[in-house]
């Protein structure tokens, strides 16, 4: 019964994978002959089945630049790196996005390290680097075993060194992994949605106005209290808004 169970199950997900791909490909259809509206509503479709992936949320994307809608398109070429650090074509199209936004601000110098993190370790998604974890266990393993079985002295001594390199990246990019999934859990970001907000300097409607943001802005989420977020952006300013006024980055 349970086999059967189990076959059920993996026959549901390849016809449900089958159904993403033609939908997917109605959608494309629809985009190539303008109706980006309709593609947006095919798009939503897949969405909806779970079958999510950066080139769906960057086809979204597109389909709301076409519509001139500034945060919709910035929000999901946004989703579609959350998924896909590396997708280029949706790094590109939100340089180009962003464009369309009002508010222009300059972010805070990066240390040496923030660089380093931000150009060379976060080009990878943290799944990325637990696949690197596993590489380098299985070659410091391999070359442990070697070491340990060989009668050659030269040969000894070479896998000794090189099991001992290969461990300390294994080590090293383990550190990155838990480092760059407690940072993705730990950062909330979000994009503005409403066309001019307030930012007020306390959750409170009554309190004072700080600085105003437009549609298209992301920011960093720090803390909610009722439907006020603290927000925090990219010079560091900081203040509340109404949570009604932002959509978080997410895909789960």
């Amino acid at each position: 019964m349970k086999n059967i169970i189990i076959l059920l199950v993996f026959i549901t997900n390849i016809v449900s994978a089958q159904n993403a791909d033609a939908l997917f490909s109605d959608a494309n259809t629809l985009y190539k002959t303008g109706k980006y509206q309709k593609a947006i509503e095919v798009y939503k479709k897949i969405e909806a089945s779970e079958e999510t992936s950066s080139e769906l949320y960057f086809n979204i994307g597109n389909c709301y630049y076409k519509l001139n809608q500034v945060a919709p398109s910035i929000y999901n070429y946004e989703k579609a790196l959350l998924i896909n650090p590396s997708n280029e074509d949706a790094k590109n199209n939100l340089i180009i996005a962003k464009r369309l936004t009002l508010d222009r601000i300059e972010e805070l110098p990066k240390s040496l390290f923030q660089k380093l993190n931000i150009n060379y370790l976060q080009k990878l998604h943290y799944n990325s680097w637990a696949l690197v974890v596993i590489v380098f266990s299985i070659i410091a393993s391999v070359l442990f075993l070697l070491f340990y079985f060989s009668t050659n002295s030269v040969k000894k001594r070479f896998y000794f060194v090189t099991s001992i390199l290969s461990f300390l990246l294994l080590l090293s990019s383990l550190i990155i992994t838990y480092q760059q999934y407690d940072t993705a859990k730990k950062t909330i970001e979000a994009i503005v949605f409403t066309k001019e907000v307030s930012i007020k300097n306390s959750p409170t409607q009554d309190s004072e106005e700080i600085f105003t943001l437009h549609e298209g802005t992301k920011i960093k989420v720090l803390d909610t209290v009722d439907d006020w977020k603290k927000i925090k952006l990219i010079d560091g300013k900081i203040g509340w808004l109404l949570s009604k006024d932002i959509k978080i980055i997410t895909i789960f």
